[in-house]
């Protein structure tokens, strides 16, 4: 799809093409299927190691500055739609985090189409800690979305919910929190299962006893699997 088929006349196509060239500049062909077998990924790989993608979209991103938002949105969006290499894809999600705008809850949708078309881990939990940070800044607007999220038929959307406060600490809105892990507790996914015992191990790094007694109360409602995890770093008794 390219960015004019598709209404994303913002994108800066010089921009893309030098991220192409970038990355064609640092393939390794030995590396790639290890690369592609590990993430089970059905897109191919270059072979691109991750320190080397990002410095070259460090350096590129400084070359070419968004003119605005706009263009931001687009170029991102068109990178990623484009993509035909998966280090194409972790390109876009690089430059996504590398402006003011993506503070903006205006974005959501940009973040929610990476979500969803990504429809893996490597790809959803990137996007989780940005719309962890657009939440962060922005809670009255951005709560009653991740709410609506934790109960979406789509997995990764519900992933988002449950993970998007990582690293929030003593700002983690437990509410929100308890309400996107208890939407979930009847499902046997494991990347479900692992999102929330994941949530609960990092929230434990501020608050254990929350933890450990919020845990014990959901008693064997939580998966084996997610009590592990939560209860991770807990004192032995």
């Amino acid at each position: 799809m390219t960015a004019r088929a598709s209404g994303l006349r913002h994108a800066d196509r010089t921009l893309i093409e030098a991220v192409r060239a970038a990355l064609a500049a640092s393939a390794d062909p030995v590396r790639a299927p290890a690369m592609q077998a590990y993430m089970k990924s059905a897109m191919p790989f270059l072979g691109v190691p991750s320190p080397a993608l990002k410095r070259a979209m460090s350096a590129l991103a400084k070359q070419h500055p968004p003119a605005n938002a706009e263009a931001w949105h687009d170029t991102v969006l068109a990178l990623f739609r484009e993509a035909t290499y998966r280090e194409e894809r972790y390109a876009a999600l690089n430059l996504a985090a590398r402006t003011p705008y993506r503070y903006d809850p205006a974005t959501l949708p940009l973040f929610e189409e990476l979500v969803v078309a990504g429809a893996w881990w490597d790809i959803v939990d990137e996007c989780a800690h940005r719309i962890g940070d657009v939440l962060d800044r922005h809670r009255v607007e951005v709560t009653p979305t991740l709410r609506a999220w934790a109960r979406d038929p789509v997995l990764w959307k519900r992933r988002v919910a449950i993970i998007c406060q990582l690293g929030h600490r003593k700002r983690t809105d437990l509410d929100l929190l308890r309400e996107a892990i208890q939407a979930n507790l009847e499902d046997r996914d494991f990347f479900i299962r692992k999102a929330i015992g994941w949530a609960l191990r990092e929230y434990a790094k501020h608050d254990m006893p929350w933890v450990v007694a919020y845990v014990e109360g959901l008693g064997a409602r939580l998966s084996p699997l997610s009590r592990r995890e939560a209860l991770k770093h807990a004192p032995a008794e």
